[in-house]
């Protein structure tokens, strides 16, 4: 068996099945056209933004009497269908293509049709190989992949209103998460930036709770056909966390921007202008209307961050270094924390 690697333009790849000299081998794939009109969409979408996707794999063969090489596809049927597809006019680009929404092939602009015909996909060639050769390669390859966490199985399984406002969001904000450091690359690798931002709505639906993966499943899947709250949910975090960027800028490099304590920042800050269900009830600490009413809000967010640092369980601030250390995810500490912020914001 040889493995190489190449690159085939979608121009090519879609001559190339109008020729019938490649085609999918079911054998080793899911029936085709299995993805939602929403992941399609997508897809296109990052073709057509010239992000990569995963490569693809297929077999050549000779074509007996002509001597013809002879491709089948192995590995990434749903992506060809769905592009073959697209230049054919068969759907419409979706709401989650932002520039596109609406679009068919043949409604891009001449420029937007080169860029996409044009576009290289990665693929590996297989040759010399037979059946049992393509099964080994396939359970040495799923050998030394890591297993989905729960963020990436929930944004592999969904692709609707919920899940694209949630990319919506992390295209937005996506650079203050990574430059400010409040998660690793690893982890934003591993969509644990998603995480946040469900963590965030989950508190404006039902305020602040324990999470666990079946909650934030039940968000995905409750708002997958539509979210009504889209509008209102876009304007309370992206103000908070405008504000954030622009007003809080020297908590950068603090303890306050630990994932689980900025967590608490954004949801406070939700909770001092619009309000979070329950939160007042929780901590005696109505809203205001405005994200801080004291002119030290910022040396008092600091001194919360600089105890939470130091471990300093000897000042004012023990409660919030103990909920900044014990179960940090869980009600009890995630209220603590929120009500020692809303105090610094509001100067009680």
């Amino acid at each position: 068996m040889r493995l190489q690697e190449s690159s085939v333009s979608v121009a090519e790849l879609i001559d190339q099945f109008n020729r019938g000299d490649m085609v999918v081998n079911n054998e080793y794939q899911r029936q085709a056209r299995l993805w939602p009109s929403a992941a399609r969409s997508y897809f296109i979408d990052t073709i057509l933004c010239g992000f990569p996707f995963p490569k693809i794999y297929v077999l050549e063969q000779l074509r007996l009497p002509q001597m013809r090489p002879f491709k089948e596809i192995v590995d990434g049927q749903q992506r060809v269908t769905t592009i073959i597809d697209f230049a054919q006019g068969r759907f419409a680009l979706g709401k989650n293509s932002t520039h596109f929404i609406g679009k068919r092939y043949q409604d891009l602009e001449p420029e937007d049709q080169i860029r996409f015909m044009s576009y290289a996909i990665s693929c590996d060639v297989i040759r010399d190989a037979e059946r049992a050769d393509i099964l080994q390669m396939f359970r040495r390859m799923n050998a030394y992949t890591l297993p989905l966490n729960e963020a990436e199985k929930r944004h592999s399984e969904f692709f609707g209103s919920f899940k694209d406002w949630i990319t919506e969001r992390l295209e937005k904000w996506g650079r203050l998460i990574a430059d400010w450091k409040i998660l690793t690359s690893r982890s934003i690798v591993r969509m644990e930036d998603a995480e946040l931002i469900v963590e965030i709505a989950l508190a404006m639906e039902d305020g602040i709770q324990s999470t666990s993966a079946a909650k934030l499943r039940k968000l995905y899947k409750k708002y997958d056909t539509d979210l009504p709250q889209q509008a209102e949910w876009s304007t309370r975090i992206d103000e908070a966390l405008q504000f954030v960027q622009t007003e809080l800028s020297p908590l950068q490099q603090t303890y306050m921007t630990k994932s689980y304590a900025f967590l608490s920042l954004v949801v406070a800050l939700i909770h001092n202008k619009w309000g979070i269900p329950g939160l007042a009830q929780a901590t005696q600490i109505d809203p205001t209307g405005a994200f801080t009413n004291s002119a030290d809000a910022l040396g008092r967010l600091s001194d919360l961050a600089y105890a939470h640092e130091n471990k300093d369980l000897d000042s004012p601030y023990r409660r919030y270094v103990e909920a900044c250390t014990a179960g940090s995810n869980r009600a009890p500490q995630r209220l603590v924390r929120a009500e020692f912020i809303l105090k610094a914001l509001q100067g009680l």
